[in-house]
């Protein structure tokens, strides 16, 4: 159920609430405590309706209240009411707390696709890498056969001079000028493509 708002002011115990605050403004807590008593629940309603959680509206009330206590001394009765003064207090605290959680949660939404992003660097090191490799395939291809087979073995499967020969059932000194002059192409044409 929710609590009485009184929009155009709020049955008064005694004292006009008008005159309430300019004692209140004075210092006067015995004042203060008649204007609590008077707006808090049309305060708390009106809260309420704009946040609906209570935890927060209570929060928020009683925020509104203490800046009842500071600044009772601004209100200008020309501008209207003392009760519409309160709940224009009210309803702009309110409004705050919204937008601040709407700020903040936008804020951790933002920062959590931040996270997940990867890294500038990262991104252009994968490209570059790619490149490369793509340049590499295109120099390879342009070894004779004999030279591919030599290289292949001895750099991308890691085998030794020695082990390539015995497996290419050549010479050594073959294999070692295979490989010189294909190192030599690959050079060249890696060279003329950076």
């Amino acid at each position: 159920m929710k609590e009485a708002l009184y929009i155009s002011g709020a049955p008064s115990a005694g004292r006009d609430l008008q005159e309430l605050l300019g004692l209140v403004a004075r210092g006067d807590q015995e004042a203060f405590a008649a204007v609590y008593e008077t707006v808090s629940g049309p305060v708390l309603g009106l809260v309420r309706n704009v946040l609906r959680d209570r935890a927060q509206s209570e929060e928020v009330a009683q925020e509104v209240l203490v800046e009842v206590w500071r600044s009772a001394a601004r209100f200008r009765a020309s501008r209207g009411s003392a009760m519409s003064w309160v709940l224009t207090l009210a309803h702009r605290r309110a409004v705050d707390r919204v937008r601040s959680a709407e700020a903040s949660s936008a804020r951790e939404h933002r920062a959590a696709l931040l996270d997940r992003t990867p890294a500038f660097d990262q991104v252009t090191e994968q490209v570059e890498a790619r490149l490369e490799r793509e340049q590499v395939r295109s120099c390879v291809r342009t070894l004779s056969e004999l030279q591919r087979q030599s290289v292949t073995l001895a750099y991308y499967q890691g085998l030794t001079q020695r082990e390539v020969s015995e497996l290419l059932s050549v010479p050594l000194g073959t294999v070692k000028t295979r490989l010189r002059d294909g190192l030599i192409r690959l050079r060249d044409c890696l060279g003329s493509n950076a």
